[in-house]
């Protein structure tokens, strides 16, 4: 059986399609990027934004026409869309086989592997009724069909799922859950395997990651120190860290660890107090500006980055005004820039909208251009200088602090090896090798 992988959203969502076909894939399954090769498809969908959730939709309605070329043909739709709307989903798109929602994540692999193999139960049946079977495929025995090594120096493991906060455009909680963490034995043997399959990066997911505790009480700290002493790893990130949870023994982890990189994303959404407090992030301005200046105290020459959300019910020009003022304090060497959107069942929903499509385009392209500005100028901070990168591909790869990188002469994946900043583009820094280093 041929399977093919769709993600849609997040990192989260992406971890966990990847984790299901490899999971599939040591069964017995074989990975295919062509989708007219596919026997099966699996959709990993994202909610958090309601123009993800509109993605998704129509892809699956578009997955109709595939569907129709082959009835025999499996679709499985997982993630927060499926969680979200459930059945909705196969009375919407009847061509749609198995709905599997964003809960049951860590199970994937299972539900999907045993709704296809009563499919193919049924198909035979049917086909023995009619005596009208059609030639099938050599099944693939299953201790012989190894996952496909993933080959990608940089690799993301989830290490929890869900998220116990309340914040009130958020619609994670009702979709994955509260926080549930992974044994931190079952992260590390995880992570050992991944080295084998070439990962030299790991990059840590939660969806408030550094609130991760074992069972056992091995803390976020904790870990990164565990996963810091495995041979073969090069580099390790985390994300997305809450604020308020950011204290001296995180700071302390990150600068102590030789793998852990000097880049933290601290997500802010707001500089308004108000609005922070509308949202029920849980700090204040003066506090989240306060944790990330301890941060850089402690750890040297990190760098930063961070979230907004603009046009939040409510939102006064006064407010957003402060947002404005709180990049150019914070620094940030990059953003990522949202318009509020209302998530059906959030706190959020239940407020007046009330700023038009038109104010919150306004508000996010004036947001936008002080990202510009401030991405403009780190960049440019770094030419001249010689970074480290670690080769995605044998010509871009990226610092320790998170910057883009590309390079004239070619060297293998999986690679760190000292770059000369020559010029530096929007997003990218431009050089050549300066000297290989730790293969």
């Amino acid at each position: 059986m041929k399977l093919h992988v769709i993600t849609l959203g997040c990192q989260m969502s992406a971890a966990d399609g990847t984790e299901t076909a490899a999971a599939l894939c040591r069964r017995g399954w074989q990975a295919t990027a062509e989708l007219e090769q596919a026997d099966a498809i699996l959709l990993t969908t994202c909610s958090v934004r309601r123009h993800a959730e509109q993605r998704a939709l129509s892809l699956i309605g578009r997955l109709r026409e595939w569907k129709a070329q082959d009835p025999s043909r499996f679709l499985a739709v997982a993630g927060c869309v499926a969680e979200r709307l459930g059945e909705r989903l196969t009375r919407r798109f009847p061509h749609v086989d198995l709905v599997v929602g964003s809960k049951k994540a860590a199970s994937y692999a299972d539900i999907v592997s045993e709704a296809m193999g009563n499919r193919l139960e049924s198909l035979r049946a049917a086909q023995e009724k009619d005596a009208v079977a059609r030639p099938q495929p050599e099944p693939v025995p299953a201790d012989a069909a190894a996952a496909p090594s993933v080959g990608n120096p940089v690799q993301t493991l989830t290490i929890m799922r869900g998220c116990s906060c309340s914040c009130t455009y958020c619609i994670v909680p009702s979709v994955r859950g509260r926080e549930s963490c992974r044994p931190a034995d079952e992260i590390i043997h995880e992570a050992r395997t991944r080295f084998q399959d070439g990962a030299r990066e790991l990059i840590l997911l939660g969806q408030r990651v550094n609130a991760y505790r074992s069972a056992d009480g091995m803390d976020f700290p904790d870990l990164l120190r565990a996963l810091d002493a495995l041979p073969g790893l090069r580099r390790l990130r985390f994300m997305s860290p809450h604020p308020a949870l950011c204290d001296d023994r995180l700071a302390a982890a990150v600068r102590e660890c030789r793998t852990a990189c000097e880049w933290i994303h601290l997500p802010v959404q707001s500089g308004c107090d108000r609005i922070l407090g509308m949202m029920r992030r849980g700090y204040t301005r003066e506090q989240f500006l306060a944790t990330a200046a301890r941060l850089r105290a402690t750890i040297p020459g990190v760098v930063i980055s961070t979230d907004i959300i603009v046009g939040f019910p409510s939102e006064t020009e006064a407010d957003f005004a402060q947002t404005l003022t709180l990049l150019d304090e914070l620094r940030p060497a990059t953003v990522f820039c949202f318009k509020f959107s209302a998530r059906e069942g959030t706190p959020a929903a239940m407020l007046t909208d009330d700023a038009p499509p038109s104010l919150k385009e306004q508000r996010l392209a004036a947001a936008n251009a002080v990202v510009e500005r401030l991405t403009r100028q780190a960049l440019d901070s770094q030419v001249g200088s010689i970074v480290e990168v670690l080769a995605e591909t044998p010509t871009f790869g990226r610092t320790r602090t998170g910057f883009k990188a590309r390079w004239k002469s070619p060297v293998a994946a999986g690679d760190l090896v000292s770059m000369h900043v020559d010029a530096a583009t929007r997003r990218t820094l431009l050089g050549d090798i300066d000297e290989p280093h730790n293969p």
